[in-house]
């Protein structure tokens, strides 16, 4: 991947229409823009993928999973706003990671896509502790992919008042916090960049 600064790929891991974290990540990808990075903003209804089976692996990669790590491949790091279902993260975030982590169309390691990359993550929820819960899984999962992932996140409760509409969030201090995690990816890639470990 040339060096031409920080790309970011940004997804929420819900595809209710009306979805808290489809709002959330629009600010997520507005905070990295304004950091300097190129984001690219994809919606996972957009890769519709089957819940992961090795047989239909065996019988030809979906051409979603295929789209999904040439994406991973071009881009320096993830951008995540996480729903949280019954104190962990969706299926939905799961099965993406599990798909993209597949051995590619080259034969070699899918892991490898996400290896030194860096990631952001956060949450929203109508409860008070705004998916917090989902936060703790979802960072363990993406460090065992080999990422990076900022200490800085936020967890957005109360998300119906907050979040009205996609990337509105009516408080201040939740956005700043938001903006501030994909601020912290784009130092740590542009650190990264800077020091050659990143192609």
């Amino acid at each position: 991947m040339a060096d031409t600064g920080p790309r970011l790929l940004a997804f929420a891991g819900s595809l209710r229409q009306g979805s808290y974290n489809r709002r959330l990540v629009h600010v997520l990808a507005e905070g990295a823009r304004a950091a300097g990075a190129e984001v690219t903003l994809i919606e996972l209804r957009d890769f519709p993928l089957p819940v992961y089976d090795g047989d239909i692996e065996a019988n030809g990669m979906p051409a979603p999973v295929r789209e999904l790590q040439a994406l991973m491949a071009s881009h320096h790091g993830l951008l995540i706003s996480t729903p949280e279902y019954n104190g962990s993260m969706p299926a939905l975030v799961k099965n993406t990671l599990d798909w993209i982590s597949r051995p590619t169309d080259a034969g070699t390691s899918g892991v490898a896509l996400f290896r030194d990359k860096v990631a952001g993550i956060v949450s929203a929820s109508p409860g008070p502790l705004g998916g917090l819960r989902s936060l703790l899984v979802l960072r363990d999962a993406l460090a065992k992919l080999g990422l990076l992932v900022v200490p800085q996140q936020v967890a957005v409760g109360q998300a119906a008042d907050k979040l009205p509409d996609y990337g509105v969030l009516n408080d201040d201090r939740l956005r700043t916090g938001v903006h501030g995690v994909a601020a912290a990816v784009v130092r740590q890639v542009r650190a990264g960049l800077l020091a050659g470990e990143m192609a």
